[in-house]
């Protein structure tokens, strides 16, 4: 049968005439000369060692000239997709001294792979922040407490609220700590990233309350709280916009993405309008 044009030939190479061999030499010269020149690799841009931000947008002027002097010591329980680059637990172990913030990355944690993890949530002192019918007002459990008696560890689980929701029922570890809520009314100054409801707070920002509440100090919160607010309006500076959280958008009719099917998740967006104090757990 003649070769149709434009389809490729089912012969060997060179039996269809003296220049087929020598094409396919010359493509393959031609891909080795590209397999040959030089790979390009893109500089990173210098970092700042204490903020961990690119130097030409270091936050360092807004953090504490010296480490904050906390008996408090926190355990974030960071889920692997939290890498995003304006996450804020950087910015909370550059305010607080070495071994006072230990960031601890995984889904998973048991006491084989994590025994150090497993000694904190099994110690006394150690509390879980994470809100629930379960959880007690950390004000109410240290009104009692005399100042610097009792050195709490307190546990942080980084992520979405999804993330965090899977990462504490799926760790029998996370159960064993006294569970803890904040009960003060703050509105989140991270306003660059969308939060469910209006009383939702970031990572720094619930470390920062809990750390003001155990320390008896409400100077630590603000101190914590300058270089967020300093990095969200850097942020909105160069061309991000104010993020309200999902709860102000179904409230004022500014929700514009599709309505869940799921029934479980209607009730939830419908909970975000009618009960002022819900949180996702």
């Amino acid at each position: 049968m003649d070769n149709v044009p434009g389809v490729c030939s089912t012969d060997p190479p060179g039996e269809n005439g003296p220049d087929s061999g020598s094409t396919d030499d010359g493509l393959v010269d031609a891909f080795g000369d590209l397999a040959a020149l030089p790979v390009e690799v893109g500089e990173r841009r210098p970092t700042c060692l204490r903020c961990r931000r690119p130097q030409k947008v270091c936050l360092c002027p807004f953090l504490p000239p010296q480490p904050l002097e906390v008996s408090t010591c926190l355990y974030v329980v960071q889920h692997p997709a939290e890498s995003r680059v304006l996450r804020t637990v950087p910015l909370l172990a550059a305010c607080l001294p070495q071994g006072k913030c230990n960031v601890i990355v995984g889904r998973r944690f048991n006491e084989e792979k994590h025994p150090e993890l497993a000694a904190v949530c099994r110690d006394s002192r150690t509390l879980i922040l994470y809100p629930g019918p379960k959880s007690q007002n950390l004000e109410d459990l240290v009104q009692y407490q005399d100042v610097g008696s009792v050195k709490h560890n307190v546990i942080i689980i980084d992520g979405t609220w999804s993330q965090a929701k899977n990462m504490f029922l799926k760790n029998s570890l996370f159960h064993l700590p006294k569970q803890v809520q904040l009960n003060r009314t703050l509105s989140s100054q991270y306003v660059i990233r969308t939060q469910p409801s209006n009383i939702c707070l970031s990572t720094l920002e619930c470390a920062a309350v809990a750390l003001s509440i155990l320390e008896r100090n409400d100077e630590i919160q603000e101190v914590l709280l300058r270089p967020l607010k300093a990095l969200c309006s850097f942020q909105l500076q160069h061309g991000a916009q104010i993020h309200h959280s999902k709860e102000h958008l179904l409230r004022n009719g500014m929700y514009d993405k599709p309505m869940p099917k799921n029934k479980r998740k209607i009730k939830r967006m419908e909970k975000l309008i009618t009960d002022h104090n819900i949180c996702p757990r």
